[in-house]
């Protein structure tokens, strides 16, 4: 038995997120089924380093499974894309330790939010369609995010999760011809957490929430605020760091 790191990709527009549900197509789902052949049609377990939600894209998420194969790497990474839908792509499959874990040994989450000023089809599925509108001070919001806080107000509420704190270590805005992206870099997010923050960075530069109440947000963590999200269409998960 053998403990495997992989590396995926997939376009989040047709699945109800990563995590399995009985009578939903998610990405965890399809990647187990590809799985179960190479396995005499048992269920292969993959954990993934994060939960996407529905909607949400990943760039490099990354997983693992443990599986007992005599394939090459190269061998079982063609099976499993030979049996996964057009819009899932393992991109990268090793040997790891039986020690590594795709959730708890992360170091670093890399996530981006993508927002297109205006109307583009290309782009409907990958980006949050908004008007376009004066930006310059959105870095302002950004820079207030690095360092350690609670996050408390910028989630979804889960009562069993005692932690809210994280560490962000890039927080930044920068605009191309026809979009705004935000590239956050964190040890972990809490639930919908980027996309609260875009959707209520996005309402300070319209002036829908002041600076200062966006500070206290961060300095005084609520339950339940009721702030902005932004859709999920416009997420994508990046890459993970670990430690080498």
């Amino acid at each position: 038995m053998s403990r495997y790191k992989i590396t995926i990709q997939y376009d989040g527009t047709n699945f109800f997120g990563w995590q399995m549900q009985s009578q939903k197509r998610t990405v965890q789902k399809e990647i187990e089924n590809a799985l179960a052949p190479l396995n005499n049609n048992k269920r292969v377990v993959i954990t993934g380093a994060g939960r996407t939600d529905t909607g949400v894209h990943a760039f490099g998420q990354v997983a693992h499974f443990d599986l007992a194969t005599n394939l090459e790497t190269d061998e079982l990474l063609n099976a499993l894309n030979a049996r996964l839908p057009i819009d899932i792509r393992i991109i990268s499959l090793t040997k790891t330790s039986s020690e590594f874990h795709a959730r708890f040994s992360a170091k670093r989450r890399y996530y981006r939010y993508q927002c297109f000023l205006g109307d583009n089809l290309l782009f409907k599925n990958q980006s949050w369609y908004i008007d376009e509108f004066e930006n310059s001070k959105l870095n302002i919001f950004a820079d207030k995010i690095t360092g350690i806080h609670d996050f408390l107000s910028f989630s979804k509420l889960n009562k069993q999760l005692k932690n809210t704190l994280c560490n962000i270590y890039e927080s930044k805005w920068f605009k191309t011809e026809n979009m705004l992206i935000f590239n956050v870099c964190g040890n972990r997010f809490l639930h919908h957490m980027v996309r609260y923050l875009v959707g209520t960075m996005v309402a300070g530069v319209q002036d829908k929430i002041s600076i200062n109440d966006f500070e206290d947000l961060l300095n005084n963590p609520q339950k339940d605020v009721k702030i902005f999200k932004a859709p999920p269409e416009g997420l994508i998960l990046i890459g993970i760091d670990y430690e080498e």
